[in-house]
């Protein structure tokens, strides 16, 4: 009897004493998890942008062939440096949105997109894609004024919309309320949505920035930001 209770108290606490290691391991794994993870798309990201523009490390305009010095420098630059091909692109698009804004190259870019939105399978991508990063674009004040939350598609159920402006009295239900323009837009692809017109009462007002609201939906709610204040739309429209 004495042994079978020694072997009982031995098994306990192997059982307890594993159970503990176990415990410690997952709370290690979980912690670390997310770092790991994060390190390990960035690094992936940067692999395949670095793979992607390698062209650009290979390309040589004649030009430079003139200027021996200068050469040498790109190409220790190339060499020495990590990356650089990424920065380089970056440099480029940088000079390149500089143009854009500078001269009138803007003109030949609406030309350009006025030939694809007229091709039919490209016309629908290309659409959407401008509507989205214009609705992102931290400049334009007149596209999703304020993020708003509501009692949508049914009572009970909440969801995130864009508040983009007030109701035309003609087109709204009565004129005894304020009404409100709302695109509500989808998971995980936001370019598409509906648009609902909601009593000023139904609404309320999220201090959520346009990014923070659309990272939300895209993730399907997975990313969030810490802070969700909500006030009463009144207060701030």
């Amino acid at each position: 009897m004495l042994i079978t209770h020694i072997c009982n108290l031995i098994k306990q606490f192997l059982s307890g004493f594993f159970s503990f290691l176990w415990s410690l391991f997952l709370n290690g794994l979980l912690t670390i998890l997310p770092l790991i993870a994060t390190i390990g798309f960035f690094h992936l990201s940067l692999k395949l942008l670095k793979n992607w523009l390698e062209p650009i490390r290979q390309w040589k305009p004649k030009a430079i062939e003139q200027f021996p010095l200068i050469e040498k420098v790109i190409t220790f630059l190339f060499e020495n440096i990590p990356y650089f091909e990424i920065i380089v692109a970056f440099i480029i698009i940088l000079i390149v949105g500089i143009i854009v804004r500078v001269v009138l190259l803007k003109t030949i870019i609406s030309g350009i997109e006025a030939l694809l939105l007229k091709l039919p399978l490209i016309r629908p991508v290309y659409s959407g894609i401008k509507q989205l990063t214009a609705a992102l674009d931290p400049q334009n004040e007149l596209v999703f004024q304020k993020v708003v939350l509501f009692e949508f598609p049914r009572h009970g159920a909440y969801s995130i919309g864009f508040l983009t402006g007030e109701v035309p009295i003609g087109l709204a239900p009565n004129n005894t309320e304020k009404f409100f323009s709302v695109y509500v837009p989808t998971t995980p692809n936001p370019t598409s949505g509906f648009y609902i017109i909601m009593a000023e009462k139904d609404l309320t007002i999220t201090n959520l920035t346009r990014q923070e609201a659309t990272t939300i939906i895209i993730s399907g709610g997975i990313i969030q930001p810490e802070r969700f204040n909500s006030k009463n739309l009144s207060q701030n429209s």
